[in-house]
């Protein structure tokens, strides 16, 4: 038997028999290793320049001035923070039913579940613009000081026309994704870093604008990368794309629903790092203790993106063999790809470790900061280990569609258990940012138990009825699709 672990189907693969032998699992481990890393590099290199993209600002921030610094890190943790999570949260909804759609055939509801998207998050922005109009008198509420308010208010106002791209691109991603169709992402986040760097040196260091410069740089990078997006999809994506339909303006409200159930997992998860920022300005000396931590989160997103490309590896992978009837392949994914994050959060922890006393002069001149982040060096390794477990995790949350049960679970470890053991080591113990991140760790550990406990125990061929169930509700095949 030239492979012995298939079975026949009328897919366009095939579900995989039990394991039996260690040649069995061998050959799982390379096939799916092939699957998930076809997905996974060019997703995380997408990600990793638009990651770069808003490190690009940061650094340029940082060699204006620690003030800049400060504002641009609060701006970035709090502000983006708040309304990228929702934002992205809201499109998981579309990555969970255009990747089972695409596993399970139906092409032609993709193109329809994207317009929807759209509508929900453009709408989404409009509600979402007082939170940047009055991000000032917020922060300061808030209890950040004053200079370090005014500037990343600032920023918030001037960066209003990059929020609304994100409602363009975030649900062409996903619609991209569930195709396997990444490398074109790449090729174009590749393309919009070079441009914005480009842009960045032309407003900064010729024409000393300064924080209009950041600004402009990140509005024009955000719509090349988002109108670049729209043309590849209305141009060659025959097989999901059928033009614009009024069936986008159908079943609104119970996408809005579905949307909105699957940004709570996102935004209970993703807030909690603001609300680390947040008390972290409370702190004594709040310029050092935010900068120093916002390097760290700056350099853990650089590894987060890697790892993302394994999540969304997983979650493609998952929502797949899930709409293809196939549960075992959906295992053996997860499987596959945990112990290979794994591996390479271990691998990154160890390059923080070596290099400590270093990283942070990519962003900042002050001795001070320098000095403060390298302090930080063993809890941004020990996190990187962590991240590496949660967000495959995360993965096969979205490929399921899993993201209200989740949303729980993340509000109890990361604010029930989480948030007051990090407030208790920061300042009852005065440990400052240290304590701060441990309580974080504390939440996500526990959260990671929770949902291994619950991935362990899954019915994977019940997950597959459930599938298949989703598929016949959200189904357009007996409606007209009347093209505008």
């Amino acid at each position: 038997m030239e492979t012995p672990l298939l079975i026949k189907s009328f897919t366009s693969e095939n579900d995989y028999l039990p394991l039996k032998n260690l040649k069995d699992v061998k050959y799982v481990l390379w096939n799916e290793t092939l699957k998930i890393w076809k997905i996974a590099i060019p997703v995380a290199l997408s990600l990793l320049f638009q990651n770069l993209i808003g490190s690009s600002n940061f650094i340029y921030a940082g060699h204006i001035g620690d003030i800049q610094l400060s504002s641009y890190s609060v701006y970035q943790s709090v502000i983006i923070t708040i309304y990228f999570s929702i934002l992205y949260g809201m499109s998981n909804a579309l990555a969970t039913l255009c990747g089972q759609a695409y596993g399970a055939g139906k092409f032609q509801n993709a193109g329809i579940y994207l317009q929807r998207s759209w509508i929900v998050l453009f709408t989404t922005c409009i509600l979402l613009l007082p939170i940047l109009l009055y991000a000032t008198p917020i922060l300061k509420l808030l209890g950040q000081e004053k200079e370090i308010a005014d500037l990343a208010g600032k920023y918030a106002i001037l960066l209003i026309p990059y929020m609304f791209s994100f409602a363009v691109n975030l649900p062409l991603v996903k619609f991209l994704q569930a195709q396997s169709k990444v490398n074109v992402i790449m090729y174009i986040a590749m393309v919009t870093l070079l441009i914005q760097n480009g842009l960045l040196y032309i407003f900064i260091t010729v024409f000393d604008w300064g924080v209009i410069g950041l600004a402009m740089a990140s509005n024009i990078s955000g719509w090349i990368f988002s109108i670049a997006l729209v043309i590849y999809a209305i141009g060659w994506c025959k097989e999901g794309w059928n033009g614009l339909s009024w069936m986008a303006f159908r079943e609104l409200w119970e996408f809005t629903k579905l949307s909105l159930g699957s940004s709570v997992m996102i935004c209970l998860e993703q807030w909690y790092t603001a609300c680390i920022i947040l008390l972290a300005g409370h702190l004594d000396n709040p310029v050092i203790a935010v900068g120093s931590f916002s390097i760290c989160l700056n350099i853990q997103g650089w590894n987060m993106m890697l790892l993302l490309g394994v999540s969304s590896a997983v979650s493609v992978r998952v929502s797949n063999t899930l709409g293809m009837s196939h549960p075992r392949a959906a295992k053996y994914s997860f499987l596959v790809a945990i112990s290979q994050s794994l591996l390479l959060g271990i691998i990154f922890m160890t390059v923080i470790f070596l290099c400590k006393e270093k990283f942070a002069f990519i962003f900042t001149n002050s001795d001070d900061i320098i000095h403060a982040a390298s302090e930080l060096a063993y809890l941004l390794g020990m996190t990187m280990v962590i991240n590496s477990i949660s967000q495959t995790i995360s993965g096969v949350v979205i490929g399921c569609g899993w993201q209200v049960m989740v949303g729980y679970i993340n509000l109890a470890c990361y604010y029930i258990v989480g948030l007051p053991i990090g407030i208790f080591l920061g300042f009852n113990q005065h440990l400052g940012v240290k304590g701060l991140w441990g309580g974080t760790m504390c939440g996500n550990i526990l959260q990671i138990l929770v949902l291994i406990v619950i991935i362990y125990k899954t019915n994977w061929t019940k997950e597959v009825e459930q599938t298949a169930n989703r598929m016949r509700i959200w189904s357009s095949n007996n409606l007209q699709n009347d093209v505008i």
